[in-house]
């Protein structure tokens, strides 16, 4: 490959991650996911109650929120508070999180109850709603263990492992996981959201210039395909981690 990165890695090699447990204290779970210097505060919060369409129906609800510091950015961006809500980008990553951690959970064995998944960027170098996909199905995991070991569920709601990637093409070399400066001049940019057993959730792939071919996108989604199997074992890790 002719691309150089400029933090030295590898086309097919992950940013570091770390995944620290238990970051919020009061959550029924949370994590600080870092993936190099994209930062990202992932909670789930449980409540006894479901969204008036749910209601009488047995079945409970994930959904989740995503916000970004006003110096998380290289400048400062406004709180969106003071700009008349949530933008279009915010709202659209916000569903893309709830419609992940859905694909991934029974939602009968929930019962009544609403998970709320809050992602928070602290600091952001691209990648960031990936970080908090990866992250937040962390923190989702805790959530569901705490439910199960106060006896409010009869086992793990959890049907399947979720995490995401950004892949993308940079003159003309595909690469894994972008960082901002690859990012930001992309040719082609890609998010994939996969289960741990490798089926896809979602697929955000655009041209940024030129068309891309079939055979691109298919290597783009095997690179992706790599990156999420190194990032399910590491949450797998992470989990392991935090059980009694």
């Amino acid at each position: 490959m002719s691309f150089e990165r400029t933090d030295g890695r590898a086309f097919d090699e992950l940013r570091a991650v770390k995944i620290n447990l238990g970051y919020l204290p009061y959550a029924e779970g949370s994590v600080l996911i870092e993936m190099g210097q994209t930062r990202v505060v992932c909670s789930a919060s449980v409540e006894d109650r479901v969204p008036p369409f749910l209601r009488n129906s047995g079945k409970g609800w994930v959904t989740a929120e995503y916000s970004m510091l006003p110096r998380a950015t290289q400048q400062r961006t406004p709180r969106e508070i003071g700009r008349g809500g949530p933008s279009g980008r915010t709202h659209e990553i916000q569903r893309l999180i709830g419609r992940s951690l859905r694909a991934a959970a029974d939602m009968k064995l929930l019962g009544e109850r609403t998970i709320t998944l809050d992602c928070d960027v602290i600091q952001a170098d691209g990648g960031t709603r990936t970080a908090a996909i990866t992250g937040a199905y962390v923190a989702f995991a805790l959530a569901s263990n705490r439910l199960l070991s106060v006896g409010k569920i009869p086992r793990s709601i959890i049907t399947n492992e979720v995490a995401a990637i950004s892949v993308g093409i940079v003159e003309n070399t595909p690469l894994l996981d972008l960082k901002y400066d690859e990012d930001s001049r992309a040719e082609v940019d890609m998010n994939v959201v996969c289960t741990g057993d490798g089926r896809f959730i979602e697929v955000q792939g655009t041209a940024e210039r030129e068309p891309f071919s079939r055979e691109q996108m298919d290597g783009l989604l095997a690179l992706a395909g790599r990156g999420i199997e190194k990032l399910v074992a590491i949450q797998r890790e992470a989990i392991t981690l935090a059980s009694p």
